[in-house]
């Protein structure tokens, strides 16, 4: 599991990518949270979280999808 939440850390594109296909985030809700990340250095799933930008079943599913 580390090296995933090492994977998801800010500017990951594949993980960005899954969140706008899959899970239909907007490019203002990811900017916000990158936006955050560049301020606060951490796991892009969880600055999502934090900021309520992703559910917590949403945040489940990003990581399951980092585990696969």
């Amino acid at each position: 599991m580390q090296g995933s939440i090492v994977k998801a850390n800010c500017g990951n594109s594949q993980l960005i990518h899954f969140l706008q296909e899959k899970l239909k985030l907007s490019t203002s809700a990811i900017a916000i949270a990158l936006r955050h990340c560049e301020q606060d250095p951490g796991p892009l799933p969880m600055i999502l979280w934090q900021y309520g930008l992703v559910s917590l079943e949403e945040l489940d599913q990003i990581f399951d999808w980092l585990e696969s």
